[in-house]
């Protein structure tokens, strides 16, 4: 059964108390109690908003081809693994530095992708190489737009190190990038180790946000 989309509420919901909150935990809040795709979330049994994301990525570039073998780096708590599950692939893996809850049909590993010794457990798991790696990793912001920028892009650029190496032949990456400037040094990259590299911001995808997402395919 398709996903259904997402409806804003009819009426905004306010807190019921600020008290023990600061300004900052008070929007969170009412952001997140307005937010129809946390909604959509809660009530479809995904784990998080973000799963929308890849959803209506995958509705516009038809990413996850049944059989596919995926991996999903910093998959926590799990919403893009659920989504390759259920859009057809054979195979998941999704890895973090945190621990996740279970996922029926997915292998959910502990650890660092940057890990030298990870690459060969990842392909025995999967019986050969990825299909598919998705990364919607993005560091904790300082606020401070500049550093933020950095930090994401040095996030993405380790994530496109780790599909070069882990991807097969005609394989598609997707990954999270910051508007700002230095991302088109890796958009260059791209263009040379992907026979087609576009980028999109879905609607899941905050107004407020600089984020977009890079989708390269054609890995050669």
């Amino acid at each position: 059964m398709p996903p259904k989309k997402p409806t804003p509420r009819s009426e905004a919901v306010s807190l019921r108390t600020a008290k023990g909150r600061s300004t900052s935990q008070q929007h969170w809040l009412r952001r997140q109690l307005n937010d129809p795709y946390v909604a959509a979330a809660r009530t479809q049994g995904y784990r998080s908003r973000a799963a929308f994301k890849l959803i209506e990525l995958d509705e516009k570039f038809h990413i996850i081809r049944p059989g596919a073998r995926v991996i999903d780096l910093g998959a926590a708590p799990g919403g893009w693994t659920q989504v390759a599950l259920q859009r057809g692939a054979a195979r998941v893996i999704g890895l973090d530095l945190l621990a996740m809850d279970e996922i029926a049909g997915a292998t959910l590993i502990q650890g660092d992708f940057t890990d030298p010794a990870l690459p060969d457990q990842l392909a025995t798991l999967l019986g050969g190489p990825a299909d598919i790696v998705l990364s919607d990793m993005a560091p904790n912001t300082t606020g401070h737009t500049p550093t933020d920028h950095l930090r994401i892009m040095g996030l993405a650029e380790l994530a496109l190190d780790f599909a070069i190496g882990n991807l097969a032949a005609g394989g598609t990456f997707v990954a999270k990038l910051f508007q700002g400037g230095s991302e088109r040094e890796m958009l260059s990259t791209l263009k040379t180790r992907f026979a087609n590299v576009r980028h999109a911001k879905p609607p899941a995808s905050r107004k407020e946000s600089s984020e977009l997402y890079v989708v390269a395919s054609g890995f050669r």
